[in-house]
């Protein structure tokens, strides 16, 4: 997608094409604005592959196609890279248990793991918010009834890319991703809870890559 530039981020460009290196003081102070307020046009041309920054240097035009700088960086994060720990209850565990681990440590989904330690279910909050509208006291109710089982999991791997994982999440509308992979031997068919990718991850990635080099 090539993004449109605004008249200031244009005189920019020119303004490195004819100077460059230039510092972001340097060419604040040819447009007459702080450098606070230049910040954000200068983030978005190096992001997009206009212009390049090297620290305590300045600025240079790179005259690269908009865009590319920011395809090639999302294509090269990993999940492994940005993974975070998994929050999980034991398969036996009741649905009252779950809540108050949810709310313990303050996320979205669980993951529920058997004896062994293998990923077995997933539990939303949709999920025990429908438990807990039964007339069953949740002391009662294994997690095991009302979870999410294999093959309705969606999963990524740790050599995925963090965009494939995001576009995970966007498709099937769901908040967080096990980061698995196959056991060895007799359990190959079993997943092995590595971590997990939430919309929070995502976030976190993408403020990261946007962040503006210090120059």
């Amino acid at each position: 997608m090539v993004i449109e530039l605004t008249k200031r981020q244009e005189h920019i460009i020119q303004i490195v094409k004819d100077e460059g290196p230039i510092t972001g003081e340097q060419i604040a102070e040819r447009l007459n604005l702080t450098r606070a307020t230049l910040r954000p046009d200068l983030s978005i041309l190096t992001m997009s592959g206009y212009l390049e920054a090297r620290p305590r240097v300045g600025y240079f035009y790179a005259g690269r196609p908009a865009g590319s700088i920011i395809s090639e960086r999302l294509h090269k994060l990993l999940v492994k890279d940005y993974k975070a720990m998994p929050i999980v209850v034991s398969e036996s565990a009741s649905a009252y248990d779950a809540i108050v681990t949810l709310f313990l440590e303050d996320v979205g989904t669980l993951f529920v793991v058997n004896q062994k330690g293998f990923l077995a279910g997933v539990l939303s909050r949709k999920d025990l918010l429908r438990a807990s509208l039964g007339n069953k006291t949740l002391e009662d109710v294994p997690v095991g009834i009302i979870m999410t089982r294999m093959p309705n999991i969606v999963t990524c791997g740790p050599e995925e890319t963090l965009y494939a994982a995001a576009k995970k999440l966007i498709d099937f509308q769901i908040d967080s991703l096990p980061v698995v992979r196959p056991g060895q031997g007799e359990d190959s068919k079993h997943w092995e809870l590595l971590g997990r990718v939430t919309k929070t991850t995502i976030a976190k990635a993408f403020v990261e890559l946007g962040s503006e080099p210090k120059v």
